[in-house]
């Protein structure tokens, strides 16, 4: 069905393959930039992701003005604002992102502080606040398959003093180029790995679903779990495979085109929750939210469901389950893709093998219902369902 009307954008320039990362010299010579303040976290740089990066511009006319690795797992207030700081004492021009969603993130929020001109980021939360100008080189090289940072117009950043998860919207935060090099990609262990690729299908679902869906965003939703389907357990059993990971890494991005378009719903906005009040992994939440979610949803989104069980579970299976079991089995096969990461690597089923108290349940459901994410879900909730959608993935 095409909507009456749709909104699409997608203006990432994507580098996917191998030796991608040699193609960021001319990058930043076309964006007029050479003198990048590279963001990452320690963790990163001990590894030596970072100077293989570096490494790809050596011999350039580049000068990294600043490598500034103080980002924790979830990105703050505070870190973006003392990221701003650096990039302005050492007179930067440009932004390197290497890292998975946090980095990103933080990244996107510096680019918000400078491109505004501002020294608090808090000023801008919200949608569409953000207007263009002084526009900032921003190039973006994930080093997970999961979160689609590089092609959202989203960016989460923490408030713990509120114990909250922000949020940031806006087109104009969306990176110039995104790097997807399988070299990048290789060291992740295996639960992280299935962490990831879980939040990866839950943007695709979700994208897919929602209610902003159009027939760009679907299509991109649509490639992305045929992706997953097909590579998620190689990438999660031999991590060195150099043709999964870059499958993986073009699926997070095929996924975050689409929900970036499309938006996200109930499983992000208690996802959201989850992880401000009991910093649940934003990828654990995923896996375990997922199925619950769109049985919740099923009586509104069934038959979308049902159309998604081709790329979840292939041919064979989608043409041997009778149309109308069709989106339950698109559930039961997330629910059995889950299970099956569970006893390869420990990644958990339930908010109690996540870590959540049983006594923070309904905080959470309260936090879930003002996440904006709740909004564009199909089918309204309100304190109660979310509650007993919590006890059910208890």
């Amino acid at each position: 069905m095409i909507p009456d009307y749709y909104e699409f954008q997608n203006s990432v320039k994507i580098l996917s393959g191998k030796k991608a990362l040699e193609n960021i010299p001319f990058e930043l010579y076309n964006l007029q930039a050479s003198r990048p303040i590279v963001l990452t976290n320690e963790m990163l740089e001990k590894i030596g992701l970072v100077q293989t990066v570096i490494k790809s511009f050596a011999e350039q006319e580049i000068s990294v003005g600043a490598i500034y690795t103080d980002i924790p797992a979830d990105s703050s207030i505070e870190v973006v604002n003392d990221a701003a700081r650096v990039f302005r004492e050492q007179e930067c021009d440009s932004i390197i992102a290497i890292g998975g969603g946090s980095v990103i993130d933080t990244a996107k929020g510096l680019s918000i502080v400078i491109t505004q001109g501002s020294d608090d980021i808090m000023e801008y939360m919200g949608s569409e606040i953000i207007t263009r100008k002084n526009p900032l080189p921003f190039i973006v090289v994930p080093t997970t398959a999961g979160t689609g940072s590089e092609t959202t117009l989203v960016a989460v950043i923490a408030n713990h003093k509120r114990k909250v998860k922000m949020e940031f919207l806006s087109y104009n935060l969306l990176p110039d180029v995104a790097v997807l090099d399988p070299r990048m990609t290789t060291t992740l262990p295996p639960r992280l790995t299935a962490s990831t690729g879980i939040d990866a299908l839950s943007h695709a679902v979700e994208g897919y679903t929602c209610l902003q869906k159009n027939p760009l965003s679907d299509a991109y939703a649509f490639a992305a779990i045929n992706l997953i389907r097909e590579y998620l357990d190689l990438a999660v059993e031999k991590g060195t495979d150099a043709k999964a990971r870059l499958a993986m890494a073009n699926a997070s991005m095929l996924a975050g085109v689409a929900f970036s378009n499309s938006m996200v719903g109930l499983v992000h906005a208690i996802g959201h929750a989850c992880g401000g009040v009991s910093q649940v992994p934003h990828g654990d939440a995923m896996g375990i939210l997922l199925p619950w979610c769109m049985e919740y949803n099923m009586d509104k989104l069934g038959e979308l469901y049902a159309q998604l069980l081709l790329p979840l579970a292939g041919a064979d299976i989608y043409a041997a389950t009778p149309a109308e079991k069709r989106g339950q089995k698109a559930a039961d096969t997330i629910r059995e893709m889950t299970s099956r990461f569970n006893k390869i690597c420990g990644l958990p089923v339930s908010l109690q093998q996540a870590g959540v108290k049983k006594e923070d349940l309904g905080r959470i459901a309260k936090t879930a219902l003002n996440d904006g994410a709740v909004i564009i879900n199909p089918k309204e909730s309100e304190y109660e369902d979310i509650l007993a959608i919590l006890n059910k993935a208890y």
